[in-house]
C-alpha cells in the first residue's frame, strides 16, 4: 500500500541534509500514545516509516479501534536515533488519519439515528499523494471510499453536461467504459434527477439540494429499479441525519477528508 519510494520522500522531507537533532545515541523503545478520545487509523503507514528505518514495531492497535486519552496505539525498538527520526512523520500520519477515521465515524453514527442502509462516503477531494492513507481512514471509520480515482467510476458532472448535453454525455460514456463500469451523473434539480435515471445512470448524485429537494428527487427516482440516488454538496456533519431522513442510499461529503482536524497524538520514547 505504501512504496518505498512514498516513505522515503516523507522522511526526506523531514529529515533533510543535516540532521543534528535527533543525533543521539544508544537503543530505545517508543510508545504511540493517544491524548483525546477518538478511533485511529494510519498505523500502517506509521508502522511502515518505523520499519523502512529499521525500527522493530513490537505493537500496534488495528485501525478502526476507538481509544481514550492515555491509550497505546503503537510501541516501537530500535536505536534512539532512528526512532526518533521516525517520530514526526509516523505521528503526523496517524493524527492525520486519525482524524478522518473520527470524522467518518461520527458521520455514520448520525446517518444512523435515521437510517441503518444509507452509506456514508468520501470524494476526490483528498490531499495529493495522500489519497491512499486517507481513504483507508474512511473505511476505518465506517465510510465508503466512494471511487478512489478516475478509472473507478464514470462521473458525469457539472461541466460534462455544459459540454455535450446530459443524454450525449452519457450516451458517450456508455460506448466508452467496460460493462462493469458505473455511471454516476449530478444533477441540480429535481426535475432532471429523472432525466438521468432515464439516460442511463447507475446512481443520480443530487448536488447542493436541500432535504426536501432530496426526498423529492429520491421519490422521482423510484420507478427507477436498481438506480441509486446519492446526496452531495456542502453536507454538513450536522445535516446528516436531515439528509438520511431523505431515503438516498449514499450521503458522500467532502468535508471528511478536507475538513477533519488531526487527533491529538504524542510520541513518548523510553518506559
Amino acid at each position: 500500500m505504501f512504496t518505498d519510494a512514498q516513505i522515503e520522500r516523507w522522511l526526506r522531507e523531514d529529515v533533510g541534509h543535516h540532521d543534528v537533532t535527533n543525533q543521539v545515541p544508544g537503543e530505545t523503545t517508543g510508545r504511540l500514545v493517544a491524548t483525546e478520545p477518538g478511533v485511529v487509523a494510519g498505523l500502517e503507514a506509521a508502522a511502515a516509516v518505523f520499519d523502512s528505518l529499521g525500527v522493530a514495531v513490537t505493537d500496534r492497535l488495528e485501525d478502526g479501534t476507538d481509544v481514550e486519552p492515555g491509550d497505546e496505539l503503537l510501541h516501537v525498538a530500535g536505536t534512539a536515533r532512528e526512532v526518533l527520526r521516525g517520530e514526526r512523520v509516523a505521528v503526523n500520519l496517524a493524527g492525520h488519519a486519525s482524524g478522518i477515521a473520527t470524522r467518518t465515524r461520527t458521520a455514520v453514527e448520525n446517518a444512523r439515528t435515521e437510517s441503518d442502509d444509507v452509506a456514508i462516503a468520501a470524494t476526490r477531494k483528498t490531499t495529493p499523494g495522500l489519497r491512499g492513507l486517507e481513504k483507508r481512514a474512511v473505511v476505518a471509520g465506517g465510510g465508503d471510499t466512494h471511487r478512489l480515482d478516475l478509472s473507478h467510476m464514470v462521473m458525469v458532472k457539472d461541466n460534462h453536461v455544459a459540454e455535450l448535453g446530459l443524454e450525449d454525455a452519457v450516451a458517450r460514456f456508455q460506448e466508452r467504459a467496460s460493462f462493469a463500469t458505473k455511471i454516476d451523473v449530478e444533477v441540480e434539480t429535481v426535475a432532471d434527477a429523472p432525466r438521468a435515471a432515464a439516460a442511463g445512470a447507475d446512481i443520480v448524485l443530487l448536488d447542493n439540494m436541500t432535504p426536501d429537494e432530496t426526498r423529492a428527487a429520491v421519490d422521482e427516482l423510484a420507478d427507477y429499479e436498481g438506480v441509486l440516488a446519492e446526496a452531495s454538496g456542502g453536507i454538513t456533519i450536522a445535516d446528516v441525519p436531515e439528509y438520511a431522513a431523505t431515503g438516498v442510499d449514499v450521503i458522500s461529503m467532502g468535508s471528511l477528508t478536507h475538513s477533519a482536524p488531526s487527533l491529538d497524538l504524542s510520541f513518548r520514547t523510553g518506559e
